[in-house]
C-alpha cells in the first residue's frame, strides 16, 4: 500500500497559513536539498482544494530555472479532494470528492503520495488513520495569527519522531508518524 506523507510550515506558535511570507527566509541550500531529494519517492501530489487553487495560480508560470520545484510541481499527477471544484485546467490534475476515494488511491500501485500545504486536508487524514508520515518545518518565528496546525479539534492523537534535525538557520525538521 502506497503511503501518503504531508509536509508542513509551521512557525513556533503552531502558525501555518501563509508561509510564502514568513518561512522562506530560513530555508538554506541544505534544507532546500533535503526537500527535493524527498520528492523522488513521491509520483502522486494529493491537495486541498484552496492550496490547488492557489498553486494553480502560480506554478504554471514557473519554470526550473526560476525555482527548483517547478518541474516536480508541474509534471507530477495532482489529485485534488474537493467538492466543489470543478474540471481543472492546470493538468495532469484528479479531482476525486471524499476520503474514500483517497483510500482507494493509496491501494493503487504507485510510489508514495506527497502532500504540502493543505492543512484542512492534512488534518482530515489524521483523523481518519490516512496519513503514514507528517513532516514538520518548525520555523523559529512567531507569527502571532493564522492558522494553526491543529485549529481544529483533534482527538488525543499520539505521535511517535522517528526522525529530526536541526538546520543552520534554526529550523527544526521533525517527521512524525501514528504512534503504534
Amino acid at each position: 500500500m502506497r503511503r501518503i506523507i504531508a509536509g508542513v510550515f509551521v512557525s513556533l506558535d503552531g502558525v501555518t497559513e501563509s508561509p510564502e511570507t514568513w518561512a522562506m527566509r530560513y530555508h538554506d541550500d541544505e534544507m532546500l536539498r533535503d526537500i527535493t531529494g524527498s520528492l523522488e519517492n513521491k509520483d502522486t501530489l494529493l491537495l486541498g482544494r484552496r492550496t490547488f487553487e492557489e498553486f494553480a495560480g502560480f506554478w504554471p508560470t514557473q519554470s526550473p530555472e526560476d525555482d527548483p520545484f517547478a518541474a516536480y510541481i508541474n509534471e507530477t499527477p495532482r489529485v485534488v479532494v474537493s467538492t466543489t471544484l470543478g474540471e481543472p485546467s492546470w493538468q495532469p490534475t484528479t479531482v476525486v470528492r471524499s476520503l474514500d476515494d483517497v483510500r482507494a488511491l493509496k491501494e493503487k500501485p504507485g510510489k508514495d503520495i506527497g502532500m504540502t500545504g493543505s492543512i484542512t486536508l492534512t488534518r482530515s487524514l489524521l483523523r481518519e488513520g490516512l496519513l503514514d508520515q507528517l513532516g514538520v518545518l518548525l520555523h523559529p518565528i512567531v507569527i502571532g495569527s493564522g492558522t494553526h496546525l491543529f485549529d481544529d479539534v483533534i482527538a488525543r492523537m499520539p505521535l511517535q519522531v522517528i526522525d529530526s534535525r536541526t538546520y543552520k538557520d534554526g529550523v527544526v525538521s521533525i517527521t512524525y508518524v501514528p504512534a503504534p
